[in-house]
Formats: structure tokens, sequence, C-alpha cells
């Protein structure tokens, strides 16, 4: 791994003759493509040129991307003394921004926001990362730098899996004050640094200096580097009250896994202030801790904080479920990884396998097991965006090129580069499955999953011997999507659409631009039912290729599938929430005992109709659908200097809070 910055080499670059000819072109945008695109991943131009007015629209953005990556991979090379061939570059660059712009594959949303960015080229690569995993079974010697990590990784928009090892290591001491004072930088490091300060207190028995926060620039300023607004120091300070009121009642005793979740969780809470809360992390405990596997019966704290992680547990093949599986009827937690099989299992066809026994947990959305300390990176293609087998497999070569390409690219943690060095984890994925099955047939996809995984084995082969470095541990995944699926109106992952017709409910802040385009074109906005100074808009959709929608598919069906998948393609795991009607509750601990040698992780949410005001997802029927878009004047550019506002963490719906 390098810094970018630090080889000096002409950057890549696409002619401008090539991208102008996409000025123009259609976008196959999905019925919410281009406001999602607009709302979410457009860049201020004025970052890239100085004196430009606007943000990017969607032909500069694929440009942007396609830029970034092969930079990366020419100053990698570069740095090697390797050959680098450029017409042989521009030729695949010039494929995949073809393929990009017309939404065959996309980066993750991060790689989106981030790729070809000067934050990526000054500051630091890990904000071309989507999650990360970090144990806290070392928390004894490692103190607040465990959490300062996290936190430090959450404000770069990676999401985070951590455990609960810690628990019990650490016996809480009384916090002693100093006379100093630690005056916060107005930086991300610096509000990192300050939480390792106050935490090493009670963990390790330091002193705790006076805070602060008169360097901290005011809200609403703009973000240099990574993009959006300043918060203030207020959600800063309202950490450190609350870390310490957390801390200093528990003088002199051990720190429980609670503990650990509610550290990391009010450290999530102050990394989202003033945006849309989704949930930030994932906590793996013990299938025996109940203490833990209920803190989220506290409906004070939940709303507080708790509700910022996923909560899991590690599940062992031949246990008793019947507790886990009565606790997931109720309310959607715990989920459960089967930890063994992610150590010694790829694809579950390919039997055992003693390359990934390190792993310690998964990223939040679990469709990516993980070391303490490493970071994957994702990319998504669209298999029924295809016209054939053939077609897809020069997609796949672009989207693991992607992946791997981000590998190449330096963190600002040591220890975590080590682990990309040796790792080289990539997680391809698919997504628009169900619309794949539609168009082609299961059995045709199963057999595209299982050649195409073959397939990707080869390119990694290629594609390491010429870079230089070890081939990939693990290469495919499944991932829940969210966002990204929106632009080309793809269903998210395996995860089968609402209905055949529904309504799709985007929030927007009040301020938004974008606003007055979405109402010259007669979207149906109204105030937003729960928070304040947001507009909620309603999107018409009709979903191609369908058969069935979530109140249709059994829970065994969602299981069958994801097991396929983590059979033919996943050598992670596959991320599913299956979704299961109240007759079905009860044998929730069956399909538990049924599939736990199958699946690495899995978790569980009841149906339910839309029982409450401004649903993100409404079914309708054919006729009010056609009622609702004979009035609609299709949305062809949106001018605005109003930059995206990409979401933080997972943005999947399994993941909304």
């Amino acid at each position: 791994m390098f810094s970018i910055s630090e080889v000096n080499v002409r950057r890549f670059g696409l002619s401008d003759t090539f991208v102008n000819r996409y000025k123009d072109l259609d976008v196959p945008w999905g019925p919410v493509g281009y406001i999602t695109y607009k709302r979410t991943y457009a860049r201020r131009l004025n970052e890239f040129t100085e004196g430009a007015e606007g943000t990017e629209e969607w032909y500069q953005t694929c440009r942007r991307v396609i830029e970034g990556m092969f930079d990366i991979q020419k100053r990698h090379v570069h740095a090697l003394g390797l050959e680098w061939n450029d017409q042989k570059a521009q030729r695949t660059a010039k494929e995949a921004y073809d393929r990009l712009f017309n939404l065959k594959w996309t980066p993750p949303g991060r790689g989106l926001w981030m790729m070809g960015t000067k934050f990526i080229y000054e500051r630091t690569g890990a904000g071309l990362f989507n999650c990360a995993f970090r144990s806290t079974r070392e928390l004894s010697a490692k103190g607040g730098y465990l959490f300062a990590w996290m936190m430090d990784a959450l404000m770069v928009g990676i999401g985070v899996g951590f455990d609960t090892l810690g628990a019990g290591t650490v016996t809480i001491k009384e916090a002693q004050y100093s006379n100093e004072t630690y005056i916060v930088p107005d930086s991300r490091e610096g509000w990192v640094n300050s939480v390792r300060i106050l935490l090493d207190g009670f963990f390790l028995g330091k002193k705790i200096p006076n805070f602060d926060y008169s360097l901290i620039r005011p809200p609403g300023s703009l973000i240099k580097g990574f993009g959006g607004t300043a918060s203030g120091h207020g959600p800063l300070e309202e950490l450190h009250n609350d870390l310490k009121e957390l801390y200093t009642a528990k003088a002199g005793e051990a720190i429980t896994s609670v503990d650990i979740v509610d550290t990391e969780n009010l450290i999530g809470r102050c990394v989202v202030a003033g945006n849309v809360r989704r949930s930030a992390a994932l906590a793996l405990g013990q299938f025996d801790d109940k203490d833990y596997l209920t803190m989220k019966n506290d409906e004070k704290k939940l709303y507080h904080h708790r509700w910022g992680s996923n909560n899991s547990f590690e599940a062992k093949v031949g246990m008793d479920y019947t507790w886990h599986a009565e606790q997931s009827q109720t309310n959607g937690e715990p989920g459960y990884i089967w930890l063994e099989n992610a150590r010694t299992r790829g694809r579950m066809k390919d039997g055992y396998r003693d390359d990934d026994l390190k792993v310690m947990g998964f990223n939040p959305c679990v469709e990516q097991q993980l070391e303490d300390g490493e970071l994957c990176c994702l990319v998504e293609t669209f298999p029924a965006k295809h016209d054939s087998y053939e077609d897809y497999l020069k997609t796949l070569k672009i989207a693991y090129l992607y992946g791997k390409t981000v590998t190449l690219a330096n963190t600002h943690w040591p220890e975590t580069n080590a682990l990309m060095l040796k790792n080289r984890r990539i997680g391809l994925s698919q997504s628009g499955v169900v619309q794949a099955f539609n168009k082609f047939g299961r059995r045709v996809m199963y057999q595209w999953c299982d050649n195409a995984y073959e397939h990707v084995k080869e390119l990694d082969e290629e594609y390491s011997d010429w870079l230089c470095i070890p081939r990939s541990v693990r290469t495919t995944s499944i991932k829940p999507s969210g966002t990204v699926s929106l632009l080309n109106g793809s269903t998210p992952g395996i995860h089968f659409p609402e209905d055949e017709y529904y309504i799709r409910r985007i929030r927007f802040s009040k301020d938004s631009q974008l606003i007055v385009s979405l109402r010259e074109a007669g979207y149906k906005i109204e105030e937003d039912s729960y928070s304040p100074n947001t507009l909620c808009v309603e999107f018409p959709v009709h979903e191609p290729f369908f058969q069935k929608g979530k109140k249709d598919v059994s829970m065994w069906e969602q299981l069958e599938i994801a097991a396929q998948y983590q059979h033919y393609w996943a050598d992670n795991s596959v991320s599913i929430t299956v979704t299961f009607q109240p007759s079905e509750a009860h044998q929730i601990k069956d399909a538990l005992e049924m599939y736990e040698t199958r699946l690495k992780a899995v978790s569980f949410l009841r149906y339910q109709e839309t029982g409450y005001v401004q649903a993100p997802y409404e079914p309708i029927t054919k006729e009010e659908y056609e009622e609702m878009i004979k009035d609609l004047i299709p949305i062809q550019r949106i001018d605005t200097n109003e930059a995206g506002q990409v979401p933080k963490f997972c943005s999947n719906d399994s993941c909304e809070i």
C-alpha cells in the first residue's frame, strides 16, 4: 500500500471528447434514481474547478469515479516500478465508464461520493471503504484507543462492527481531573483524540483535562474535503458529558458488555448528529449474555442512543435457539452469526477452508467477515440489467477491478494497512437478484453464480499477478444495498420488493433546493410527521418483472435463496433480513436448526402491513399508481449548488431506525 499523494506521476484522465459523448445521453434511471443521485452523491463542481457553479451531473460523477479508480492503479504500478500500458488502461477505463453510466454496476455509496476527491489524495484512502470490524478483547491494554478508532472510522463514513469480548477485563477507575485544558482542534482527529483522552481516564486511570471547544467551527459551516456541513461543538460536548455520567456511576466495577455497547452507541449518536439517523454499527455479543440481549428493552435509552447498533450474538451450531427465537418473534433482534462457519468456509459448496481463521466478526450488515481492525470494500453488480451471461461477465470484470483497486489505497491506520496488504478482501455483490430470477429463472441464475465465481477467481489470479499483490482471501458477497439500488430501480440485494405498485417516500430538508424542482414536477410533498424542518415526498413506483412481493413470500423461501447464494456465490456472507408472517413466528427455531450449517448470518423481522403514516413503503393498486403518475412531469436535470448528503454507514432498509 502507498500514500496516493506520494507518487509523482501524471494523473490518469479520460479525454473530454470521450466524456462529452455522454453529456446529453439518457441515463437508465429507476423511478427515484435521478433525484436520489442529486440528493445523495452529486458533489459541488467548485471542489474541482475554482469558481464553477452547480453540482455534478451523472456523466461527471462517472468521470470522477473512473479517473480516480484508474489513477490509483497507475500510481501503484509506478510506485513499484512495474509496466503501465496507458492504451490498454484507456480501453478498459472507457468500458468501465460506459457500464457505470448505464448503471450495470456501481461502486458502493462510499465510492460514488469519495472516489477521485482531494480527501482521498490528501488525507486518507479510508474514505473509500464501506465497513470495518473492531474487537474489544484488548481493552485492558489499549483502553480508549479502541473506541477512538471506531469513532474515527465512523467519522469518515465507515460502518463498524464490534464485539463485547472486553467485558470484565477492565475495572472502571474513579475519575481524576487535572487543572490542564485540552483545546479540542477543529478536526476529525481532534474530536477523536478528545474521546480517547476521556476514556483513558476511566479505563487506565489517567488524569482528565478540562475540554475547551472554542476552536470548533459553528453549525452550518461547510466542511472541505469530505463534504457536508458542520454540526458545531454541541454533539461532542454532549458525548463527553454522557460518557462521564456513564462511567462515573460505575467506578470500582468491572466494565460490562452493556457498557461497551452503550459507549459505541453514544459515539455513533454524536457522529450522526444533525442527519437522518441510521444504524451505524453491529454489536456482537455472547449467546448467554441476557443483559446484553435485552438491553434495548429500556425504551428511554433505546431512543436516546441504543438505536445506534444492530445487536447480534455468536451462535453455535447445535445450540438451543428457543429463547433467542422468541426474542426474534417480537422485536427483530438478536441477529444470528455463526463465526465458526465464517472462519472455516468460503462458499458452502467448496467445503472446509483454513485461510480465514482469524476472522473475529462482521460489518454492520453482515455481508463481510473481517479480522480485528480490517476494512472491507464493496462493489455492486446488477444481473437483471444485462441481456446475457456474456454481457454480465464483462461487467463483472470491471466491478472486480474496482474492488481490487480500492485495496491498493492507503489508510491512516498502520495496523489496518497490514491486514489489507495481507487479505485484499473485497465484496463483489449482486442486487436485483429477485428481478434476475424473474427475468432469467432461478436455475439459470444459480448457474450464473457458480460459473461467474470461478471467473472471478481467474480474474483475481490475473490482476493480482499484474499488481504484484496477494490474491484476495475472499471476493464475493451479497450486500443488502439500499440507496445505490434506487439509482437504477433494482431490488436491494436478495430481498423481495414491497409490491408490484407502491409509494416510496423519501425525506428532504425543508431548505433543500431539490424541493422546488419536485414541486414543479407535480410530486406530492407533505410536512414530515416525525421530524421538524423535514418534508416527505411521495414517489410512485412500478416494479418490473414482478411475481411476488414481501407479503407473498414465505420465510422458508427467503432462507433457501440465501442458502443457495451462500452455496454458489458468496465466499464472504449473504446479508439477509428474513421477513416472516405472524403465522410463521413459531417456526423460527426450526428454521435456525435447519439452516445453521448453510448460512453464516441471518436476522428476522416480522412483516407488517403499513401501520403508520408516511411509512417508507406503502403498497398501492395499479389504478392508484396510474392516477399518481398521469400529471407528473419527468425531471431531466436539476441545477443546484446544494451538494449531496451521502448516507453515513449502512443505508439499507433493514438498518433504518
